[in-house]
């Protein structure tokens, strides 16, 4: 990309990450006030804005933050194969952005839907729901948390020819060379949170998550 091009697209990428981040963190507290407080109409508030702050604001900051962050490792010599910390940011934002739009769609619409529906005197049950809800978002807060991170540390160096093709799923007959693997600290990040993101992905298709998403 041209300079003037690739510096419009950083900053299209810094605005809607912190965009994301920011949302995030009013969905958090939003989040623990609708669990906590014994006011009705106030946890029928939290649970509508939760609504609405997730489909007009984390969604398309979440979006358009893996757009403009894969343009910007495609498009300088960062690349997207060729640094550690570029692909694991890259696969921790695909798992965000993917478990949100499915956590949007049936425990966050859900919540508000409940709430809307409820007759208007006591507290809406929501079951464990509301409990899920705070989960859910406050580890969403720490993969975001994680890669800012990642953006400013950059840490674990280059990844080698080999693991670049392995990454890709590209077979060469060249024997790899034991300083040329991924080290293991970020292999063991890389299995955590692979088998996080499944688990979570089939709790919500099964729609039980922390006690169901009944609408």
């Amino acid at each position: 990309m041209s300079p003037t091009l690739r510096k419009i697209n950083l900053t299209a990428h810094v605005m809607s990450s912190v965009g994301w981040l920011g949302a995030v963190v009013a969905f958090v507290a939003l989040s623990i006030v609708g669990l906590c407080s014994p006011v009705p109409t106030t946890v029928r508030a939290c649970y509508v804005a939760l609504n609405l702050i997730g489909l007009l604001v984390i969604v398309p900051s979440s979006i358009l933050a893996l757009l403009t962050g894969l343009v910007q490792a495609l498009g300088t010599s960062w690349g997207l194969f060729r640094y550690y910390w570029v692909l694991m940011k890259f696969a921790l934002t695909i798992g965000a952005t993917a478990l949100l739009l499915l956590h949007q769609f049936t425990a966050v619409a859900g919540a508000a839907h409940r709430v809307l529906t409820a007759s208007a005197g006591p507290l809406p049950d929501l079951g464990r729901l509301a409990t899920q809800l705070v989960l859910d978002s406050g580890l969403a807060l720490l993969v975001l948390v994680a890669t800012t991170i990642l953006s400013v540390f950059k840490p674990w160096g280059r990844i080698r020819k080999r693991d670049a093709l392995d990454v890709i799923g590209v077979e060469v007959g060249v024997p790899q060379a034991a300083d040329a693997r991924m080290p293991l600290g970020v292999r063991m990040v890389v299995t955590v949170i692979g088998v996080l993101l499944m688990i979570v992905v089939v709790l919500h298709l099964m729609g039980r998550g922390m006690g169901g998403h009944g609408m």
